[in-house]
This record gives structure tokens, sequence and C-alpha cells, in this order.
């Protein structure tokens, strides 16, 4: 029974997300591979976006950038969290390589969490890369950069250009400093549009612009004002805490009852979020207008935005203006535009393709 050893960073929701899609995919294809999930995440999450087969084990496998709310990285701390992982690096990849000398696995895929690849990489393991974005460049990239240890740099440079692979998912940041990156389509799980079951389900008016709004795992943006009761417009959203007023709560806090939220992506008008891998490919790849939250010192967000105005209607708003409520013309001016096409999620397919040779063998 081959063995897939999969690392997640618990940087909100995000790194799970994204390797969902690619986990169902192969356990499809391999009813008997065994799947280990490694990542600090929600086990009601991961319960909701993986198969019910994937042992998830709480171990930490690096640090979390710390967040204050969706759009603000604590860039002090977070440095700090990661100085003082790397300080205690020895004690961690004496664990780490102690797991995989216990329970082998065939392959090791890490989004991006490093220290899983470094010790596969001594072990003799097979070890892939997969994200839009690797640490070492979100670090070099942001106001502490400077302050940033040779060590630390050092170390991350060196084991993501150790990984056998290293996947880029479109979009991603450009990575060219990096012998080993392989560039594959979006990845993104879709669900069909079914706006029927979803009113039914909700008990929402179909002939109302529903928009969903989500900002991840690492808090909420107030929306004040009179956005919430704008005419002809409902707000979703899957976060209890936001679901005030005529806002409805599209689930429970664990998932149990209420909607899937990719269907009622599938199925909404608007997608209000922040800019972050996941929200924008499952946009472009369900074709649904998006109206996200300026997050203008994360390095990954032109790269993201440049390619989500390729492939849906977009605009952009500040923080304030959310809390002011102040979303109606721009609501308007995405639900006018015309129809887009959906975009493939070719990603998925291309992983596959890269990863059989180590799981079927």
């Amino acid at each position: 029974m081959p063995h897939l050893f999969v690392a997640v960073t618990a940087h909100g929701y995000g790194h799970l997300a994204l390797v969902a899609p690619l986990i169902h995919a192969l356990c499809q294809q391999q009813p008997h591979l065994r799947v280990t999930l490694a990542g600090q995440v929600n086990p009601h999450f991961v319960r909701r976006r993986l198969p019910p087969t994937v042992q998830q084990v709480d171990i930490a496998t690096d640090v979390a950038l710390p967040m204050d709310g969706p759009l603000t990285v604590k860039w002090q701390d977070g440095l700090a969290r990661y100085e003082a992982f790397e300080t205690n690096y020895p004690a961690h990849l004496a664990q780490q390589l102690a797991w995989f000398e216990r329970d082998p696995p065939d392959l090791v895929l890490s989004s991006v969490a490093w220290l899983p690849l470094d010790a596969a990489h001594q072990l003799g393991i097979p070890a892939v890369a997969l994200g839009p974005l690797n640490w070492y460049d979100i670090l070099a990239s942001s106001p502490v950069a400077a302050q940033m240890s040779t060590a630390l740099a050092t170390r991350l440079q060196r084991v993501y250009a150790a990984a056998d692979l290293f996947i880029c998912p479109t979009p991603s940041m450009p990575m060219t400093w990096l012998p080993n990156v392989r560039t594959v389509g979006p990845i993104a799980a879709q669900r069909p549009r079914d706006r029927a079951t979803v009113a039914a389900q909700l008990d929402l008016d179909p002939s109302a612009t529903w928009v969903l709004m989500q900002f991840g795992g690492a808090g909420r943006l107030p929306l004040g004002g009179a956005a919430a009761h704008l005419p002809g417009v409902q707000i979703l959203t899957p976060d209890r805490a936001a679901a005030v007023g005529n806002i409805r709560l599209i689930c429970d806090a664990d998932h149990s009852h209420g909607c899937d939220g990719l269907g009622v992506l599938a199925s909404c008008d608007v997608l209000m979020t922040k800019p972050g891998y996941n929200s924008f490919a499952e946009a472009a790849c369900h074709g649904i207008p998006v109206l996200y939250a300026r997050r203008d010192d994360w390095a990954e967000t032109r790269y993201l935005v440049d390619w989500l105005e390729k492939k849906v209607p977009t605009r952009a708003i500040t923080a304030a203006a959310l809390a002011q409520g102040d979303i109606a013309t721009a609501l308007a001016q995405l639900t006018a535009a015309p129809p887009s096409a959906i975009t493939p999620a070719t990603g998925v397919a291309d992983c596959l393709a890269l990863l059989k040779p180590w799981l079927f063998k």
C-alpha cells in the first residue's frame, strides 16, 4: 500500500485547500493509497475538504506567519518565530527524521513546509513542494527582509532547491532562482452551478444577487453601513461571527449542517474576499466575479491580481470602504459585466502526471 505524507503550513486554510483536489484525485486513482496529513489545521475543515480515509497527525512541520486579521501580517513577530524555529532546527529535524524512520512514506508532498522536505531528502525519500509561493521569497520580499538571518535564508533556499520538484500552480510568484520548478495549470476544486438546490437549502431568494463573503482562516473584515441590507442583495458567509443582521450563515461551525462552501461559491454571483491563491483560483475556475480587499504588504498579491483580471471581472476595495459598507457601486459593476468563461482547473491532472511514478508503481 503506497504511503503519501502531506505537510501543510497552517497559515489560514489556503495550503490545505490547495492540496485537497490533488489528494482526492490521487485517492480516486489509487483506492489503497494511505495518506497522512501533518499540519495544525482545524480538523473540521480537514474532514470537509479531504477524503475520510486521510489520517491527520498533530505535528508542526514549520511555523505560520501570525496575522492581525486577514490582511495584515505581524512581520516582526513572524520573523521572531521563524528565527526561533531555525535556532532549534536540529531538534525539529531529528523529530521529523524519527517520524519518517518509524513510518516511511513513498512520497512527501509539502505546501510549503520546509522541514519535511529536508528530512525526506536526507533519508532518500522523494520529496515534492507544491505552492504558488515559498517562505523564503515571502520573507525576502517583506518589510523584515533585511533582518532575516543568513542561516535562515540559506536553509530555506537550500531545502527548497533540493526537493525533487517544486510544483508551481498557475498563478504563482516567480521563482526563477529555483532549479526544480515545474509550472502546472490552475488547481481548484470545482462544483456544478446549482442555485435551485442552494436556494432550497438556505431558504434564499433565487432571483437575488448572492454575494459570498469569505476572508480565509485568519479572521474577518467588518462590513458596516447598509451593505447587509442592499435591495436585491443577499450576503452569505461561512463565518458565524460575521453572520449578523441580514448576513446569512451557510453552514454550522463544524460544517456538519448547511451547504458546502464550494457549492455556494459555484452558485453565487460575486465572491467578496482577499487576495489568496485558492479564493482567486476557485473564482476563476467557476467564472465568478470578485470584489477583493486590498492586501498591499503581501508579495504574492500582484501576481494573483494580474492573473485574475484576465479571467473574471474584478474590483478592488479598501478595508475602510468595507467597514463603511461602501460596496453597492462595485457590486453593480461586477454583476453588470458579461458572463465569464470558466477557467479549466488543469493543474490537478498536471500534478497527477508528475506524481504517479512515485506512487503508482
